[in-house]
């Protein structure tokens, strides 16, 4: 005979949802987080609120409220919301279901909200679909990204929407959420007899990283598949989420957006000497099985870029360990991109390099083809030798007698500087004239 526990377990499988969907707000009163947009006095929650919806593009990470937000508007506004995934479905089907809102506003006099999830899946010349039916007001625009607009929608359906960031919850929304969805009868495990102290709670909550629906996926795969104790009590405690849940999950999308911004601040932390921070990024990188190689290809840059001959060492040692990788391999290899992010953290930083470079590419770009001065010539033949080439060259290796170059840049950039400074075997010899 089966017990009340195996009766509640049953009717909440066969709910059928994930506790994530079940959980998910139905309008702003149960929304956590993003204040920043959907607090009362915001344009979007007016808008929203009125029925005078414009087209919005909602940019944000994994679990932040996008589809959510997109629900609510579904029950706030009276307009036909039309869900729509580019991952299911094509152009084919998108331009039927613009026929139709064609129409729909033609004979019912009713707008049509689009709400197309992930809408960067719709590549560029695919995006062009949605331009003359925003513009004309056959449909309102509400698409949902994980990745940056800049990089994946075209430009001019940025100017026809107005884009909204979402920002990954903060800890205390996650955890809100989540004991929400604990107490919740009718939606959560609130008839369930469940006991979970603070700090697996806390270790819960770190797991989501910020993401809602990664949380309450991970509480529920941790009830469910919790036996309850002769009282009929799951208890949940930090070993038993260990165990259901194996590693903690960081977001990191080798060829998105938290790509680029993890290697940035890597980056920018050697730049700044914050030698911590640079292995903290690091550690992130690796945690995440970021290719070796593409970190290692970053040091060599930075070598020049940012340190250049105030150590140049630097590039050897990032040579070094460019080639540590190649010969030793992951895991061991991180042990050498450790040592190398710590010798370029610490190295004096100087950007001669870059910006000398920069200046003269500037004047190549400005002035073209400047011909070469006759003296640095190479005269191979008699005949050159006879029209000037190589007249006046002065041998360094025999010539004591110089107080600096010679004039090697071409007449129109005489006397040009890219560098601060001249070498300094010519600066002692100035100052002994």
């Amino acid at each position: 005979m089966e017990n009340i526990f195996d009766q509640q377990l049953k009717e909440l499988i066969i709910k059928e949802a994930p506790l994530a969907d079940r959980m998910r707000p139905l309008d702003f009163a149960e929304f956590v987080g993003q204040e920043e947009i959907i607090s009362p006095d915001k344009p979007l929650r007016k808008s929203i609120e009125k029925d005078t919806l414009y087209s919005v593009i909602l940019w944000g990470p994994p679990g932040s409220g996008k589809t959510t937000l997109a629900n609510i508007i579904a029950n706030k506004t009276k307009s036909y919301f039309q869900p729509f995934s580019p991952i299911t479905s094509g152009v084919a089907e998108l331009r039927e279901i613009i026929k139709i809102a064609r129409d729909r506003r033609r004979l019912k006099k009713q707008k049509t909200i689009l709400f197309v999830d992930e809408i960067h899946h719709f590549n560029k010349s695919q995006q062009n679909v949605f331009l003359p039916f925003i513009e004309n007001g056959t449909i309102l625009l509400v698409g949902a990204t994980t990745e940056n607009p800049s990089f994946e929608l075209i430009p001019p359906l940025l100017s026809r929407s107005l884009v909204l960031v979402l920002n990954p919850l903060k800890n205390e929304e996650v955890e809100k959420i989540i004991l929400n969805a604990i107490k919740d009868r009718e939606r959560g495990f609130g008839n369930l007899k469940i006991r979970i102290n603070r700090g697996t709670i806390k270790a819960l909550v770190s797991y989501a990283n910020g993401d809602a629906r990664l949380g309450l996926n991970a509480l529920e795969l941790v009830v469910l598949h919790t036996a309850p104790d002769d009282n009929n009590i799951i208890q949940i405690n930090e070993q038993v989420l260990k165990e259901a849940l194996q590693k903690k999950i960081l977001r990191y999308d080798k060829k998105g957006e938290e790509h680029y911004n993890i290697i940035s601040a890597f980056i920018k932390s050697m730049r700044d000497s914050h030698q911590d921070a640079a292995l903290y990024w690091l550690a992130r990188m690796l945690d995440a099985g970021e290719n070796p190689r593409f970190i290692a290809r970053r040091m060599l840059i930075f070598a020049s870029e940012d340190i250049g001959n105030a150590d140049p060492m630097a590039l050897l040692i990032a040579q070094a360990v460019a080639y540590a990788v190649e010969q030793v391999g992951m895991p061991e290899a991180q042990l050498n991109l450790a040592q190398g992010t710590i010798y370029l953290a610490q190295a004096p930083k100087d950007n001669s390099v870059l910006s000398g470079l920069g200046k003269a590419m500037s004047d190549v770009k400005e002035y073209g083809n400047l011909p070469v001065p006759m003296h640095l010539r190479n005269a191979v033949t008699k005949l050159l030798r006879e029209i000037g080439y190589g007249k006046g060259y002065i041998y360094p290796h025999t010539d004591d007698n110089r107080s600096g170059p010679q004039d090697d840049l071409p007449v129109e950039l005489k006397n040009r500087k890219y560098l601060e400074e001249v070498p300094s075997q010519f600066k002692e010899e100035q100052v002994e004239d």
